[in-house]
């Protein structure tokens, strides 16, 4: 019997390296046209953003960059509001499968993970267009892996990397004094406090990032959560989480027969008392919220020592859109300092930044120079890669048929 040795991190995310080289290496970019052809071509075009619409700091900082390409460049950016990247996702199969390969309904997707692993696989993105990009040249990827790494699948150029994100917890320092900085520790806090803790009832997408994180953290070999989903892997890889939430549920709130809808609402239960700690992907989220007045400046912000789940959410074109030449210029504007600066801005958005700003010439380095927010992460943990994207459905579904009222 043959004896491998476990694949290190290093060792995968250098085979997704050579991957994504080797589809970036199709002869595509012969046929794509000149930077400068793209702008011209660009100027008095519309793009329909499809783009979750449920934050009204996301909706305004997407009405200034509307602002910004129309003054630069003459393209009308329209945002069409989504409640689930999903339905857009749908939108171009269907016209796929109707044999409308040009003048698409979308010209431009935020998106990252399952939805991406299902357009990539299905044909249905424009590309590879990202690293051609003027602004690309600014972006991390050495230091933010997950940058040319989406839930486990090679971007190859198919999607432009726009933010960070990153499990992350938060709570009043007054009910929290010492948070607990491991799921093990928290299971130990649920049992200390009884009935305080919860997290968002999958599928929604902060409950099955719970899950993810409850998993990684439970493995021993993670090995196998990196490598598509196999009906044979899924019980012994996932039997540690199980065996985890079996013993963390009856400790939750509600002796985890309900559980609360989303963040936002578990957010607004924590402000109100009823439980100790919130939960998000957005490291920024309780620094945004102490801006805007709805927690007192006593909260904060932590995430697991040994490190918790992170990625990084992109901006993909669809194969047939409509303008796809002022789709990759307002993306390339995304990219810019000056408007990822912006996006970084506590006052503005609070998303995480893409770029390497210790590689920015001073003059747009200075531009993410500000002192620490109240609320804000004080120690950043070490990311830990999602599973690959496959492992979701099944993951979802097990939990559902588990726990599910």
């Amino acid at each position: 019997m043959s004896h491998r040795r476990p694949i290190s991190r290093r060792q995968t995310l250098q085979a997704f390296a050579a991957g994504a080289a080797t589809l970036l290496g199709t002869g595509i970019h012969a046929q794509t046209p000149p930077w400068p052809d793209i702008l011209a071509r660009a100027r008095g075009q519309k793009v329909f953003f499809n783009a979750w619409g449920g934050s009204e700091r996301t909706n305004a900082y997407l009405q200034w960059a509307a602002g910004e390409v129309s003054r630069r460049h003459g393209i009308t950016l329209q945002h069409v509001k989504i409640t689930d990247t999903a339905e857009a996702v749908r939108r171009v199969r269907g016209e796929k499968q109707a044999g409308r390969e040009r003048g698409g309904s979308v010209d431009m997707l935020w998106i990252n993970g399952e939805n991406f692993l299902t357009m990539k696989r299905e044909g249905l993105l424009f590309g590879p267009f990202a690293e051609r990009l003027p602004s690309y040249r600014w972006v991390d990827t050495e230091g933010k892996p997950t940058t040319r790494i989406d839930f486990s699948e090679p971007v190859a150029g198919m999607e432009a990397p726009w933010g960070m994100a990153q499990f992350t917890f938060f709570a009043d320092r007054a009910r929290v004094p010492e948070p607990p900085r491991s799921m093990a520790a928290l299971l130990a806090f649920a049992r200390a406090h009884p009935g305080r803790v919860s997290y968002p009832r999958p599928p929604n997408f902060h409950g099955t990032t719970f899950l993810k994180q409850a998993l990684l953290e439970a493995v021993r070999d993670r090995a196998p959560l990196y490598r598509p989903y196999t009906e044979a892997a899924f019980a012994p890889a996932t039997a540690p989480l199980w065996d985890y939430l079996d013993a963390l549920h009856p400790q939750l709130w509600r002796g985890g027969r309900q559980f609360p809808q989303n963040a936002a609402a578990i957010r607004q239960m924590m402000a109100d008392g009823e439980l100790h700690i919130a939960l998000t992907f957005n490291p920024n989220e309780a620094a945004n919220e102490i801006a805007a007045g709805r927690l007192p400046a006593t909260v904060v912000s932590w995430q697991n020592e040994a490190g918790s789940v992170g990625n990084t959410h992109f901006l993909a074109i669809p194969f047939n859109a409509s303008a796809p030449e002022a789709a990759q210029v307002v993306i390339d504007f995304m990219l810019s300092p000056a408007a990822q600066a912006r996006k970084a801005d506590i006052a503005v958005w609070g998303d995480g930044t893409v770029l390497a700003v210790g590689r920015l010439p001073e003059p747009e380095r200075a531009l993410f120079a500000r002192p620490p927010a109240p609320g804000q992460v004080q120690r950043p943990a070490p990311v830990i890669l999602e599973p690959h994207g496959s492992w979701v459905d099944p993951l979802e579904r097990e939990w559902l048929r588990r726990y599910a009222a």
